[in-house]
C-alpha cells in the first residue's frame, strides 16, 4: 500500500463555521469547494491537498502548528497578509526569535499566525538547504 500526500486532507476544528469560512475564503483567499454532509467546509484545488474545517463543540484546538503553507518571498507574503488583517505572532525565546514576525533558521524562514478559531497556522519559505531527518 502507498499513500499519496499530494491529495491528503488536513482537518482543522472550528468553533464558528461561518466565521472560519470567511477567514479562509476571504482573508486567506483559499478556494471554497463546498460543504460535506456533516457541515464541514472544504477548501482546495482539484487534485491537490484539501483543507476541511470541521465544526466542533468542545473548543479543543492544538497548541502547536496545525497547518503550514509553503510560500516564496515570505517577507512579501507577511506584508500582504498583514494588509488583509492577519495578525502574526512574535516570539523572543531562547530557541525561537522572530524579527518583523519572521523566524529564520538554517533551512527555512517561518511566520506564525492564528486563524479565527485559535488554530496555529504558519507560512514558511525553504532556504534551499536539505534538512536532515532521523526516523
Amino acid at each position: 500500500m502507498t499513500l499519496v500526500l499530494n491529495t491528503a486532507t488536513t482537518i482543522l476544528p472550528v468553533d464558528d463555521a461561518a466565521r472560519a469560512r470567511g477567514f479562509y475564503a476571504d482573508t486567506l483567499g483559499l478556494p471554497h469547494r463546498g460543504m460535506t454532509n456533516d457541515g464541514s467546509d472544504i477548501f482546495g484545488n482539484e487534485g491537490g491537498p484539501m483543507l476541511q474545517l470541521m465544526p466542533v463543540t468542545d473548543g479543543k484546538h492544538s497548541g502547536h502548528t496545525a497547518l503550514s503553507f509553503e510560500v516564496r518571498e515570505i517577507e512579501k507574503t507577511v506584508q500582504e497578509m498583514s494588509a488583509h488583517g492577519v495578525m502574526f505572532q512574535d516570539y523572543d525565546l531562547p530557541d525561537l526569535k522572530t524579527e518583523n514576525h519572521i523566524c529564520t533558521t538554517d533551512v527555512e524562514k517561518c511566520a506564525w499566525f492564528m486563524d479565527t478559531e485559535n488554530n496555529v497556522l504558519c507560512v514558511h519559505e525553504s532556504l534551499g538547504v536539505q534538512a536532515e531527518y532521523q526516523l
